[in-house]
């Protein structure tokens, strides 16, 4: 798990010293939000956790709104890296 949050910092970071940007949270967000629903299609009762994914659901909700609003580059390119909207 430490190398992938590695490999997604130096992804999605505007250089090595910028590491808390929106586009690097949103992401490490995103990767443990899909790591997650695998975890839920094995533990199906897990609602402990299930609540943690809401709330990191709308945390990632929030953080894309005020990247829309700074950004709108941004914004979209974040959207397509990670593929959220269809």
């Amino acid at each position: 798990m430490k190398k992938n949050k590695k490999n997604i910092i130096l992804q999605y970071s505007i250089d090595e010293k910028n590491t808390g940007s929106s586009e690097v949270q949103i992401a490490l967000l995103s990767y443990h939000i899909n790591y997650l629903k695998q975890h839920f299609d094995i533990h199906k009762k897990d609602f402990s956790s299930k609540l943690g994914l809401l709330k990191m659901v709308s945390k990632r909700r929030k953080l894309l709104d005020y990247l829309k609003n700074i950004s709108m580059i941004r914004y979209n390119n974040i959207i397509e890296k990670l593929e959220l909207r269809h």
